[in-house]
């Protein structure tokens, strides 16, 4: 019985597992011993992803390659830190969002990106970005709430190799 080591290794355990079922893009599901006994699980979060045979788009492959570099610490989100990992030559992928309302900042994006040889992609919208890089918070129906959004943000660590990094390293290499 997990319950009869504490309520805080109870916790703990459930904290690491959770974050090890997010970093494989599993559901991960929580039922208290003594709570719902009915045999039915909560789902607490659910990743999307495509189904099998079907090729994957730019942008969920780079969801998905974000959610790993975020995973292993390799965001660098905002002007700011994006400037310093730029200027630190250990930048390898910028996303900035189209929809910035700054001109003055995707210029210096994009001239920081040109200096340096970086790959620059661009979203759509800074709260997609937002919502992909976890400033957001979850509900219980899985859903991102509060999301704030993000106009630039540098990969200086992709993680670990997945399907999602290869097309997005090809979409790099042909545009």
């Amino acid at each position: 019985m997990l319950w009869a080591i504490g309520p805080i290794s109870t916790l703990c355990i459930l904290i690491l597992t959770s974050v090890a079922a997010a970093v494989a893009g599993e559901k991960f599901q929580v039922r208290h011993p003594e709570e719902n006994m009915s045999g039915e699980d909560a789902v607490v979060a659910e990743a999307p992803a495509p189904a099998l045979g079907e090729p994957m788009d730019i942008m969920t492959a780079l969801q998905l390659v974000l959610r790993k570099s975020r995973a292993h610490g390799g965001l660098a989100k905002g002007l700011h830190e994006a400037a310093k990992i730029i200027e630190k030559h250990a930048a390898q992928l910028c996303v900035l969002a189209e929809d910035c309302d700054q001109a003055d900042y995707v210029k210096l994006v994009k001239a920081l990106c040109a200096d340096h040889n970086v790959s620059l992609i661009t979203v759509p919208n800074a709260k997609t970005l937002g919502e992909w890089i976890g400033l957001c918070k979850i509900d219980s129906e899985g859903k991102a709430r509060k999301v704030v959004g993000c106009g630039c943000v540098v990969v200086h660590d992709f993680g670990e190799e997945t399907e999602g990094l290869h097309i997005v390293q090809e979409y790099v290499k042909s545009h």
